[in-house]
């Protein structure tokens, strides 16, 4: 069966937080609001704000986040690990470099180890914007990374790489990393605000794409309300019905006016289950 997500605090009024953000004074009940659209899981948020208070961090949060997923039948598959985009250490040099790398792989393995505890899949590393991989030696020290962090995580969890890079280069890098643990979170928004040709990179990468993230933006510019920027979502549909994609959609995309989020992500999900229907179905 096709699952359907939103990434956490979508259902949540910002009140000047911005697009994205953990919403700790919401995030119980968004998993009931979720269910009364219809949505079968959320993407979790894992960021460096008040990281501590995260559910994933302590005993108390994860027991509450097990039965609440118990409840109402709306589970976390994946984990944004939104932390590296403001700790990565191989865009500093030195002793700070090594102080970021140490701390980002002490605060990963333990989110790592509530994923395991939790049955939760997926973690994505963001590798955009502050984060973004522009060069030979960034590359070749993330990868040491995360090599090291996929030997210490529970056997069944798989990490999906968020990047900018265009897609011939991110399949050269996967090669490089050889690690069928290793792969893809595609989003369309990225794809979109670079210009890329959205069924080139779906047809290029594969079965190496573990996850999508579904937004639209306008090319060099912002997120849109799905259908009005840049992204070619026939081209997008077209590829996957190709490679046979059978992962969840989550839903990433502009968020609308205040107050009105679930009817916000109500047309969202309407808009992804026409695509679906034309060419996956």
């Amino acid at each position: 069966m096709r699952n359907y997500g939103i990434m956490q605090g979508r259902l949540t009024p910002t009140k000047g937080r911005g697009i994205q953000f953990f919403p700790f004074d919401n995030w119980e009940r968004e998993f009931r609001l979720a269910k009364d659209l219809g949505l079968d899981e959320i993407e979790f948020i894992f960021d460096f704000d008040r990281y501590e208070e995260n559910p994933l961090w302590t005993q108390s949060g994860k027991e509450t986040l097990k039965k609440i997923m118990q409840e109402t039948g709306v589970v976390v598959h994946s984990v944004c690990f939104d932390y590296f985009m403001r700790r990565a250490f191989f865009k500093k040099d030195g002793d700070i470099k090594n102080k970021l790398r140490i701390e980002n792989a002490q605060i990963l393995r333990q989110v790592l180890d509530a994923m395991q505890e939790l049955a939760i899949s997926l973690i994505e590393i963001p590798l955009v914007d502050d984060s973004s991989l522009k060069n030979e030696r960034e590359k070749e020290e993330f990868k040491e990374f995360i090599l090291e962090m996929v030997s210490q995580a529970d056997e069944r969890i798989r990490f999906g790489l968020e990047t900018d890079l265009p897609p011939k280069e991110f399949l050269s890098f996967l090669k490089d990393i050889n690690s069928d643990r290793i792969g893809a979170n595609y989003d369309s928004g990225n794809s979109s605000g670079l210009g890329y040709d959205m069924y080139e990179e779906v047809a290029t990468l594969e079965n190496r794409i573990f996850n999508i993230h579904i937004k639209d933006r306008v090319y060099k510019g912002t997120t849109v309300e799905l259908g009005t920027g840049n992204a070619d979502f026939d081209g997008l549909f077209k590829g996957l019905k190709e490679i046979d994609y059978k992962g969840a959609f989550i839903l990433q995309a502009a968020r609308g006016e205040e107050g009105k989020e679930s009817e916000n992500i109500e047309k969202q999900t309407r808009f992804v289950k026409e695509y679906v229907s034309k060419y996956l179905e």
